[in-house]
This record gives structure tokens, sequence and C-alpha cells, in this order.
């Protein structure tokens, strides 16, 4: 993994600008001017948007003010994908800064998971780790690592830390050369409505060529 070490950074640091507007249906005090932020890819929408909700809550009253949530182009975007991933899926064909709509009221209950607050974000990621490396490792790194360590993974990537964050998952993405490579791949295959299962690719598998 040290070889990598720049391609993982380029990954982890890379970043969408974003320009948040108010839903226009939204009561407000006075007018709401739009807010401008930088989002990394490889972080969670409900997670790095204390700043945007801070900004509008400024022009609205309390009692205006429901459970916070996003949408594109009149699609709700769901908090538990990565940023990158809503971006690809989504606009990766629109022009920069990406719009996306802010909304306090009329929550999509059909369309997305309700997020009250950083646990459940947690709880999704480090969920999302336990079934990877069920895959790769048959859990074994997963469940020799401390809390303490869980919590350091988490907090690398709730505070946007590189270093404290690959200190950890390096772990996670050690190849066992001596046990012939990770027993599976795991990966998902996202589409723009639904989302498929966990395929499980073993690393020795050939891939078939196209006919």
């Amino acid at each position: 993994m040290a070889d990598d070490k720049d391609v993982l950074r380029d990954v982890w640091f890379g970043r969408i600008p974003t320009c948040f507007t108010l839903y226009q249906d939204e009561i407000t005090e006075r007018e709401a001017e739009p807010f401008y932020l930088l989002l990394p890819r490889v972080s969670y929408l409900t997670l790095v948007t204390d700043k945007v909700k801070k900004h509008f809550l400024k022009v609205m009253k309390a009692e205006d003010v429901e459970e916070m949530w996003f949408d594109f182009e009149g699609t709700p975007l769901k908090w538990h994908y990565p940023i990158g991933l809503l971006f690809d899926l989504h606009a990766s064909n629109t022009a920069l800064p990406w719009s996306i709509t802010v909304h306090f009221k009329n929550f999509p209950e059909r369309d997305l998971l309700h997020c009250p607050s950083n646990s459940v974000i947690e709880a999704h990621f480090m969920s999302s780790i336990k079934e990877a490396d069920a895959l790769k490792h048959k859990s074994q790194v997963i469940n020799d690592m401390q809390k303490k360590d869980h919590k350091q993974l988490w907090m690398g990537l709730q505070n946007d830390k590189f270093d404290q964050f690959w200190a950890m998952n390096r772990k996670l993405m050690e190849y066992p050369t001596e046990e012939g490579g990770f027993r599976y791949i795991p990966f998902r295959i996202y589409l723009v409505n639904e989302l498929m299962g966990i395929p499980r690719i073993h690393d020795s598998d050939e891939i078939p060529s196209k006919r």
C-alpha cells in the first residue's frame, strides 16, 4: 500500500465544487443566498453539510424547520451513498458547480432513510466495512481491531483526516499472500434507481473475455 500512497491521497482529497440553494417553497424571513462548498467525494452528504444547515437556518424560523434533505433536479439524494457516487450517478454530465437543492419540509419517506444524527452514519459506515472484511478476511481483521481502532477509522472519515483514517484502514487492505490473497474481492454495483447486491469475486478467478 505504501507505493500507492500518492494515488490514495489523490482519491481522498478529490473534491466537487457545489452550490446549495434553498427550495423555493421553503418559508424564510428574508432571501436565502446560495452556499458554496467543496464536497469530499469519499464522505457523506449529511456528514459534511453542517455549515449548509447553519447558513439557511439564519433566514428561517425554528417552527418551519424539519429534517434537512437534498435533491438534484428533483431526485432525492441518498445520504448513505458516498458523495462521489451520488455525483457520478446523477450529475457527471452537468456543468460545475454541482447544484443541489436544500429542503427542510416534506421529507420523502419512500425515497430516503432518516438520518437524525452522525451516529446513524457511523453505524452504516461500519456495517459496510464489516461486510467487506467478511468477504476478504472472514472478518478476522475487523474482529481483531479494538473498539478504539474502529473509532479512529470513523473519526478519520468524519474529520477528513487522511493519515488518521489510513493508519487503520491499511489493516483492512493488507493482502495476505501466505493465504493466497483475499478470499473474495467485495464490490457493489450501483444503478441510478436501484442497488444490486454485493457480488463476490475470488481474486484468482479468471474474467472471461468478451466474444
